[in-house]
């Protein structure tokens, strides 16, 4: 058996397109169960070169495909996903992406799905991030957003470019990816934002945790987030709104993207990750004074409260008593100081 499998690798690199094909669809079937997994993470040194080139080579059509549905599997090992980035996987499917994506749906679907896997790595999320080149800084991760925020699709099965909405979180999750994210000139994460009216799951979650991630650097961007609240505020409210429709006096002190939102039947966010999520959000923006001022300004904690009356989600309800307890120790004490200042001692 080791013979014909490593028989097997070398006909990827064969010279005729109907070899290389034939054998690109036997190892993917082979990583489709742990057995082929562990044989083939075993020849990694020379599997994974053969299948990247397959993956580049042009006119590669369905034997790309295959590649790169066998990458997709491998580099769910944390070891491979390394090896892969040290090989220049990242580049190698962007690169393809771009240039076939468009005239190869299931190929570039399977690539974000190989991105996804390779971020979850420290090297690939520098990769893909393209730290150390200020000059191209940022660009891979312009152009997914792009795709993403222009393919958005009702049907899931036509969604390609949904898993970018993991890439995003998984870079996300480093300083140097949330920059990127919130520079203004480049406008990513409002774009970014504008994707969490989607009905697909996927791309709501991804957006919801990429916007929280980002609230990490509250202490430091609070006016970047504040200058987008237009956008930001109702991705992260509405989310734990409640259910129930607002009154007049309610919506009189919220902006209008919260308060048309609010005084109609709308459907509730049945997700309790997506509720949390948003809510981590809130806090870090409340801990800055800025950000809990402009909390104020739309009506922020009228919205929570009645929110919270709804939630049955004991997690998540402890993520609303969190952003409370930081109000009352320092919102409302703000309020009285503000409507105190003309009062006579």
């Amino acid at each position: 058996m080791a013979d014909e499998l490593d028989e097997l690798i070398d006909f990827l690199s064969n010279g005729s397109p109907q070899v290389r094909g034939a054998a690109a669809d036997i190892v993917r079937g082979l990583t489709g169960d742990s057995d082929g997994l562990r044989s083939l993470a075993a020849r990694a040194d020379r599997a994974l070169p053969a299948l990247l080139r397959l993956l580049a080579s042009v006119g590669a059509g369905g034997a790309g495909e295959a590649a790169a549905d066998s990458l997709v599997n491998l580099s769910q090992d944390a070891e491979l996903a390394a090896r892969l980035v040290a090989l220049g996987a990242v580049a190698a499917a962007m690169d393809v992406m771009v240039k076939r994506g468009g005239e190869q749906p299931k190929l570039a679907r399977s690539l974000v799905m190989l991105l996804v896997n390779l971020t979850h790595v420290e090297s690939g999320i520098s990769a893909l991030l393209q730290v150390g080149d200020e000059k191209v800084q940022g660009l891979y991760v312009a152009k997914l957003v792009r795709s993403f925020c222009r393919s958005s699709c009702d049907s899931e099965d036509e969604d390609i470019f949904e898993y970018i909405a993991s890439i995003l979180v998984n870079i996300s999750k480093v300083e140097a990816g949330r920059r990127i994210l919130m520079e203004p000139k480049r406008g990513l994460l409002k774009q970014i934002i504008g994707q969490f009216d989607s009905t697909n799951q996927l791309r709501k979650k991804g957006v919801a945790g990429t916007i929280r991630n980002c609230c990490f650097e509250a202490d430091t961007q609070i006016q970047n987030l504040l200058s987008i609240a237009e956008y930001l505020w109702p991705a992260l409210l509405l989310p734990v709104a409640g259910k129930k429709i607002y009154s007049e006096e309610d919506t009189s002190k919220m902006p209008p993207e919260l308060a048309n939102a609010l005084s109609h039947e709308r459907e509730s966010v049945d997700d309790s990750e997506i509720r949390e999520r948003a809510l981590e959000a809130i806090y870090m923006i409340v801990m800055q004074d800025d950000g809990r001022k402009a909390f104020w300004s739309v009506n922020g904690p009228r919205i929570l409260q009645v929110g919270y009356e709804d939630e049955e989600d004991l997690k998540v309800m402890g993520a609303y008593e969190l952003i409370g307890s930081l109000l009352v120790g320092k919102g409302e004490i703000e309020q009285d100081q503000e409507q105190g200042e003309d009062k006579p001692q």
